[in-house]
C-alpha cells in the first residue's frame, strides 16, 4: 500500500504541512506512525480526503465540464483577433486561446480572479517519481 509522509501530503492537497499535522491530531485525516515514528497517511484515506475536499462549483450556470481551476490571472495577449490568457490555479497554469471579444468581454485583465474550465476527450495521465513510496 502507498502511503505519503506529512509534507508529502501537504504538497498534494496544496496545503502546508502544519495544516495537515492539524487535520490528523482532530481525527479529520486518519494517519499512522512508521517506524521511525513519523506520521503517514495511507494513499487510500489521502485520496478519500481529497475527494472529500472538492467544491462543486454551483450557481446558474449548469455544465457537464468537471475539470474546474479557480486561479488569478497572470497574462493577457490581445491581438486584433485574439487573445492569450494565463491563469495561475494553485501550482498550476493554465492557458487559454480564445477571441479577443471573447477576453474583452470576460474583462480578463491581469489580477482578475477567474475559473479554467475544461473538457476534453483526451487526458494524458503521468505518474511521478515517488521515491518515499513505503509498502508493508
Amino acid at each position: 500500500m502507498t502511503t505519503f509522509r506529512i509534507g508529502e501530503a501537504a504538497s498534494l492537497l496544496g496545503v502546508s504541512p502544519d495544516t495537515v499535522r492539524r487535520w490528523v491530531d482532530i481525527g479529520r485525516l486518519p494517519a499512522h506512525r512508521d517506524e521511525h515514528g513519523h506520521r503517514t497517511v495511507a494513499g487510500v484515506d489521502l485520496a478519500a480526503f481529497a475527494s472529500a475536499q472538492i467544491e462543486t462549483e454551483r450557481g446558474s450556470n449548469r455544465s457537464s465540464a468537471r475539470n474546474r481551476f479557480r486561479g488569478i490571472v497572470t497574462e493577457v495577449i490581445r491581438d486584433a483577433v485574439m487573445a492569450q490568457v494565463e491563469i495561475a490555479a494553485g501550482p498550476y497554469r493554465v492557458v487559454s486561446l480564445m477571441s479577443r471579444q471573447a477576453a474583452d468581454e470576460l474583462g480578463l485583465e491581469v489580477g482578475v480572479v477567474a475559473i479554467a474550465v475544461i473538457k476534453s476527450t483526451n487526458v494524458v495521465i503521468e505518474i511521478a517519481d515517488h521515491t518515499h513510496l513505503v509498502s508493508p
